[in-house]
């Protein structure tokens, strides 16, 4: 679907359910599904499943958005991720919401030419995704004067570059959502710019509330919640309705007086010598230590089963990635990682898989390594 069209009146008001993607198979002529919009989603597990959200959802999470970030009639959002994730489809829904300008960054990803695109159409609100902001960052380029917000979505943006992007004039603000959420859940405020960038606490938008479980595991209730779940049934699909106004999520975080710090996934965690450990943690840990240089996308570590440890951990990086800052934030993380902690020597692949917004895949990636570790010298 076209963003403009997204934007429009004839859109918004269509009863008929629509698939953000391409969807596989006949949307079930379900009257739950009357004004929902599909959207296709493998969390970190890698089983897709479709997620059914309301237009009226959606656009709940849209004004609150606008209103944290102040966006206005004035406002122009700049899209530059697809829309067939919330996260694209966020922003057009917020340019539909705040009835301003929406602007779409065409073609191949380019940090300079997204730059000066800003600048040519006077874009003042984007999202982007922590990969983005690192192609910014190392590229050197400046943010126009025009630009007032930049929502960091779709993973960890670090300290050290998030700080060297609002040292080159960039507005990047950490937030945290889902597609169950319609986009985002919590997300740092305006008047954070002033400050040393971090990427969390994150304050809750108004419009969630928030629990966790003696897990840790975080709980939402709010009117921007996903209505229920498409499951693949036989030769069809069917809907099957949220049970309950509070979602359970799989995501590990901690509450304080509204402000929300992720953890990680519970999925992404693994027992190693009997302590528990979070694969995501430790890569957001060399990236720190490579300050900044190990970018979103070139990294993931994989717990590979064995039958005394429980599980190996071991580095995947991608070929094009420095050799010097692998071998220095190795260095610097054996010198201070414990022994259950402790990392097999670096696989590399040509590349790593990732999901469009940058995720990495991370049953591909295992299947990839296995034949490699059948002879690697730490096993």
């Amino acid at each position: 679907m076209e963003a403009t069209y997204l934007t429009s009146a004839d859109f918004w008001n269509d009863r008929a359910p629509v698939a953000a993607a391409e969807f596989p198979g006949k949307i079930p002529a379900d009257p739950e599904l009357r004004g929902h919009v599909l959207f296709a989603t493998s969390g970190s597990a890698d089983h897709p499943r479709w997620i059914a959200l309301s237009k009226s959802a959606l656009r709940e999470s849209a004004a609150a958005v606008n209103r944290h970030l102040t966006v206005g009639p004035d406002s122009c959002w700049g899209l530059a991720l697809p829309t067939q994730h919330v996260g694209g489809f966020g922003v057009v829904a917020r340019a539909a919401a705040a009835d301003c300008a929406l602007r779409e960054f065409r073609g191949r990803w380019n940090a300079p030419v997204f730059a000066q695109w800003l600048t040519d159409y006077q874009v003042t609100h984007t999202s982007l995704v922590p990969a983005q902001v690192f192609d910014l960052v190392a590229s050197q380029v400046t943010a126009p004067a025009s630009l007032v917000a930049v929502v960091v979505g779709g993973g960890h943006l670090d300290a050290p570059t998030g700080q060297a992007a609002r040292a080159l004039g960039w507005p990047v603000l950490a937030s945290y959502g889902m597609t169950e959420a319609g986009s985002q859940i919590a997300t740092q405020g305006m008047d954070s710019l002033g400050t040393l960038y971090q990427p969390a606490p994150l304050p809750l938008l108004p419009i969630w509330q928030a629990e966790t479980t003696p897990e840790q595991l975080l709980c939402i209730a709010g009117p921007a919640l996903f209505s229920g779940w498409m499951v693949s049934e036989g030769a069809g699909w069917a809907f099957h309705p949220r049970p309950s106004p509070w979602h359970p999520t799989r995501d590990r975080v901690t509450l304080s007086e509204r402000l929300l710090t992720p953890i990680g996934r519970a999925d992404t965690q693994v027992k190693v010598l009997g302590e528990l450990v979070d694969l995501e943690s430790l890569e957001r840990e060399l990236a720190d230590l490579s300050a900044g240089r190990l970018t979103p996308g070139s990294m993931v570590i994989v717990a590979v089963p064995d039958a005394r440890a429980g599980h190996l951990l071991v580095p995947v990086f991608a070929e094009s990635t420095d050799a010097s800052s692998v071998t220095e934030a190795l260095i610097r993380y054996a010198a201070i990682a414990p022994g259950f902690r402790r990392l097999l020597a670096p696989v590399r692949l040509d590349f790593l898989p990732v999901s469009p917004l940058g995720k990495p895949r991370r049953a591909e990636i295992m299947a990839a390594i296995l034949p490699l570790l059948e002879n690697h010298s730490c096993r």
